[in-house]
């Protein structure tokens, strides 16, 4: 059994962790009520800038865009969005393993990463990162959104990249968080939009649709972008609130647990000093 020093030292190296659990608790609440104002807010147009381009092209009839039609290369560029920081529950492996899942042959995906913990897990297995806009997740912008918009559609407008995939956690409530993997370019109406396409009147366009689609399509790439980018801190901030209460519920738990072999050492240690004084007593007498 562990002594009575060795069971107080580590309660107070529970307790002094319990504090810092606390804390990280405390801050994250605070980053998450921001965050999640900001997704709130950013939710209802990214949802409708996704249904309203599908529904555009729906309307379509053929185009010759480059946005609309596979590219030659096989290379998939992903542009995957995780957190520098960790103790956020599997928020991060989450997402690596979204991509995992996604069954992508290693040696064709090039990744666009916002955030460390992801980028380290899947560099560390042989995945080639091109581009890496790690400290703009921290502080969410949309100019941000643009700059690595921009670099993905170049890498797809010139033929380094046949498609093009977003990966990110979308954040539903406090406590629900789902990762997902979302195909950009080509974009390809949802079949609930393809299933309309006899009863919808075709669109008109002008000055026309190849003109048309190359302003919109770029747009609607860097809004997901930074769409994705706001749910992905408020589901990070989220994530880690959880996990610092859970800690802190565990540590409180150890606590009570060292509490009570503290007590029960130091009863039979009095016990024990009453039995060795007594023997002495009747020893003398």
């Amino acid at each position: 059994m562990a002594s009575m020093r060795d069971i107080k030292r580590r309660r107070s190296s529970i307790q002094s962790t319990q504090q810092i659990t606390k804390a990280m608790k405390l801050v994250s609440t605070v980053k998450l009520q921001k965050a999640r104002t900001r997704a709130e807010k950013c939710n209802d147009y990214f949802h409708r800038m996704y249904e309203t381009i599908h529904s555009i092209l729906a309307r379509t009839g053929v185009v010759m865009s480059p946005y609309l039609q596979k590219g030659p290369s096989e290379k998939k560029a992903v542009v995957l969005i995780s957190s520098n920081r960790g103790l956020a529950g599997g928020y991060n492996s989450n997402v690596a393993k979204k991509l995992l899942e996604c069954g992508f042959d290693r040696e064709d995906v090039q990744l666009y990463t916002m955030g460390r913990k992801a980028k380290d897990y899947l560099s560390r297995r042989g995945y080639e990162v091109v581009s890496d806009y790690s400290d703009a997740i921290d502080e969410p912008a949309y100019k941000d959104a643009a700059a690595l918009g921009e670099e993905v559609l170049e890498a797809y407008t010139s033929g380094a990249a046949g498609e093009l995939y977003l990966i990110y956690t979308e954040f539903h409530n406090t406590v629900s968080q789902e990762p997902v993997a979302m195909k950009l370019l080509p974009v390809e109406p949802e079949e609930e939009f393809a299933n309309r396409t006899e009863k919808l009147t075709l669109m008109n366009y002008e000055p026309d649709e190849e003109t048309v689609l190359g302003e919109m399509i770029p747009q609607y790439i860097k809004s997901l972008i930074y769409g994705a980018m706001i749910e992905s801190a408020a589901s990070e901030n989220s994530a880690r609130m959880q996990a610092m209460d859970n800690a802190t519920s565990n540590a409180e738990d150890m606590i009570q647990d060292l509490s009570v072999k503290y007590n029960r050492a130091r009863q039979n240690s009095i016990t024990q000093e009453l039995t060795e004084i007594i023997a002495g007593a009747e020893a003398i007498g």
